[in-house]
């Protein structure tokens, strides 16, 4: 049966009954697991991998049965196919590879600790206990498990438990779902417990180790989560729980189990009064995130991997949906235009980059689609582009649709389009399908032709790449009635271009709001008659241009030197996501210069020049009440400075240090890499260093440990 990719094809799994007895000292577990099912045949396979299986019964009798390290597949035979009832006895071994079921380590009050924790996700479960490891094959899962237990220890998983019998924590059955999402851990946890308005019980849990006032921030986060996702999808939750589990060693940013959210530490738990605002948005966005799959991945599911951008790609969009409701302060939408858009942008522009949607059948490739740059950030970006092309209303309708046929099982992308289309009332997938099978995407080069306005898509690659002759169906978002809403041809001629600017009475633009996946390429006439008036430009358009000119040079369309004096107009803005363009094209011209050449002194004259003015007006210190905005400039403004070695940067920064060296934490989060960079960089010594390294290792504070390893 080595031939066998997909199990499921062999036998359907109904319900499991899984019991497991776990010993952390000798790093074993012990584990019988019962499965109701249908064959299809008198040979099936279910998924196994490095247990050792002492035996398998079918409806009470013992089945012969074999093992193939290479399909990780247990072959059983079977008298008959139809109904029937598998047990299954075998032990394996707890390992450090945090896969699987591992054990977690911490530090507290000088002892090593430990917690044991989960991950199955993709397909791992296989290494926990028999099973049909495919997303397809959805089934109840009742667990049962033993461990040593130590007095004053927790136990969780996706479900609640029911009752301790024999030191047998039993839980309480779960509903329809895949193997990738069970999940239990056990050890000796802290938590706090909020409730929803709908009665979700909500639980952020965590090592003894943290200041219990570090989980305030993610418990509030996941509550009014879960309150907006039920209200925006028309759809309840479908537990009675959402535990949030920070784990010290995990290998994902976060894991969306079902009911029990696992997360790295530095994404859970944090001290709002010592962090960075932007590392405050960053963990409440992938709280969102996570939260965002308890719908889409967990109550319905891809039918195969090639469809994990139905998880990952709706949950990267509704992350910055549910933070901008909740927080709308925050202005996350920016976030996203500096984060995941430049990052789908670079990444979509390399020949031979994959879909968004990829064909895959052999289970060993499955982790090579988490390409984060294209099924998340690409994804997410496409998703966008479909929400700001039907609506809100016409989103949610859809949405509330789709969740309705598909709850509880699984679908596909063109499940999702025609439920989408549907509510907006056009062919959405006729539109999406060429943006979700095709790599890559076009440059729209928007050019004044023998007066007439002319419009064109071209493929856009940075570094070599070979023109396949693809075209897209391209939201335009014009502000010209002129211009189709979509681009669906290699070449369009609006008119002469004089009378539309006249009747128009502004430069002509496309892809306001930059919700759309392409680049412009305008002339020299249509740019310079949007560069007339910079100041008057919003910031999500100032953004836009800087991101475009960057990539048109990085793709060698422009050239650096055409775009470098445009830069100073862009200088004095008080928006961030401006500030944060700005520094990424001007931070793009340091791989022109070599270290302390003549090239790079100008180069920091540069920078020192386009600072200045920003570093005067923000200072090294916050200010009462001061704007999100100037919370998250003044690290770019500041590290400008540093790079240019303006002396009085220089001696500001180290003053800082100076003053708060016996407690590092003291210096504001949002700008402390810089201060101990500049001090490392301009006053390093080995004192320093081992100042530093105590410090990193005396701190239980993921988020504040990060500092001292960011770039």
């Amino acid at each position: 049966m080595a031939e066998l990719t997909r199990f499921y094809n062999t036998f359907k799994p109904k319900h499991y009954d899984i019991y497991l007895d776990i010993d952390r000292a000798a790093k074993t577990i012990s584990g019988k697991t019962t499965i109701a099912g249908v064959a299809q045949t008198e040979k099936i396979a279910i998924h196994q991998k490095d247990l050792a299986i002492a035996s398998v019964q079918a409806n009470g009798q013992a089945a012969p049965f074999t093992t193939d390290a290479a399909t990780d597949a247990l072959n059983i035979e079977l008298t008959r196919s139809g109904s029937v009832i598998l047990t299954i006895k075998y032990t394996a071994k707890l390992t450090d590879s945090m896969m699987g079921i591992y054990p977690s380590y911490y530090e507290l009050n000088g002892q090593k600790q430990q917690i044991i924790g989960t991950q199955f996700e993709t397909n791992f479960a296989r290494q926990a206990f028999p099973c049909v490891d495919e997303p397809e094959a959805k089934a109840t899962f009742a667990l049962a498990i033993k461990f040593d237990e130590q007095p004053g220890e927790t136990i969780l998983s996706n479900m609640p438990e029911t009752h301790t019998e024999n030191g047998v924590h039993y839980f309480d059955t779960t509903v329809r779902m895949s193997t990738y999402l069970v999940a239990f851990a056990f050890g000796d946890l802290q938590s706090k417990l909020t409730t929803t308005k709908s009665g979700v019980k909500v639980g952020v849990f965590g090592t003894k180790a943290h200041d219990a006032k570090k989980l305030d921030f993610a418990l509030d986060i996941a509550k009014r989560s879960i309150e907006f996702y039920e209200d925006f999808y028309q759809t309840p939750y479908p537990l009675p729980h959402s535990w949030q589990l920070a784990l010290p060693d995990f290998s994902a940013g976060a894991m969306e189990n079902w009911g029990l959210v696992t997360y790295r530490e530095a994404y859970l738990l944090l001290d709002p009064d010592n962090t960075a605002l932007d590392m405050k948005q960053l963990v409440a966005t992938v709280i969102a995130h996570e939260l965002a799959h308890q719908w889409f991945g967990d109550l319905v599911t891809m039918k195969w991997w090639d469809d994990l951008w139905l998880n990952e790609s709706f949950a990267n969009m509704m992350e910055y949906v549910a933070i901008d409701a909740i927080e709308p302060d925050w202005h996350i939408w920016e976030m996203f235009q500096t984060s995941d858009v430049p990052a789908a942008l670079q990444r979509d522009a390399t020949d031979g980059v994959q879909s968004v949607h990829v064909q895959v059948e052999n289970p060993a490739e499955i982790d090579s689609l988490f390409d984060a740059a294209i099924v998340y950030a690409k994804g997410a970006r496409m998703l966008v582009m479909v929400r700001a092309l039907i609506g809100d209303k016409a989103l949610r309708a859809g949405l509330k649709q789709y969740f309705a046929t598909h709850h509880f099982g699984n679908a596909t992308g063109a499940d999702l389009w025609a439920a989408l289309g549907e509510a907006a009332g056009m062919d959405v997938g006729a539109i999406m399908n060429s943006w979700l099978e095709q790599p890559g995407y076009p440059v729209v080069t928007a050019a004044v032709i023998d007066g007439k306005l002319t419009l064109s898509q071209q493929q856009f690659f940075i570094g070599a790449g070979e023109d396949a002759g693809r075209q897209w169906q391209i939201p335009l978002n014009s502000n010209y009635d002129a211009a189709p809403a979509i681009l669906a041809d290699q070449q369009v001629v609006l008119g002469d271009y004089a009378q539309l600017r006249q009747q128009n009475g502004q430069p002509f633009r496309l892809n306001v709001g930059n919700n759309s996946h392409f680049i412009v390429k305008y002339d020299d006439t249509l740019l310079q008659d949007i560069l007339a008036n910079v100041t008057e430009l919003d910031a999500i358009t100032q953004l836009q241009i800087l991101q475009d000119l960057r990539l048109l040079a990085d793709g060698r369309q422009i050239s650096y030197g055409a775009i470098v004096p445009l830069l100073p107009q862009f200088a004095n803005s008080q928006a961030h996501v401006v500030n944060a363009a700005l520094y990424s094209v001007a931070g793009n011209l340091k791989k022109f210069v070599a270290p302390n050449s003549p090239e790079e002194k100008q180069l920091q004259a540069f920078f020192d020049q386009l600072s200045a003015a920003q570093v005067t007006r923000l200072g090294w210190t916050p200010k009462a009440g001061e704007s999100n905005d100037d919370q998250l400039t003044r690290p770019y403004v500041l590290s400008a400075a540093l790079y240019a070695k303006n002396a009085k940067a220089v001696a500001a920064a180290h003053d800082l240090f100076q003053a708060n060296r016996d407690n590092l934490a003291t210096i504001s989060a949002d700008i402390r890499v810089l201060v101990l960079r500049n001090e490392v960089k301009n006053f390093g010594s080995s004192a320093l260093f081992d100042q530093l390294l105590a410090a990193y290792r005396q701190s239980a504070d993921a988020s504040y440990k990060r500092t001292f390893g960011r770039p």
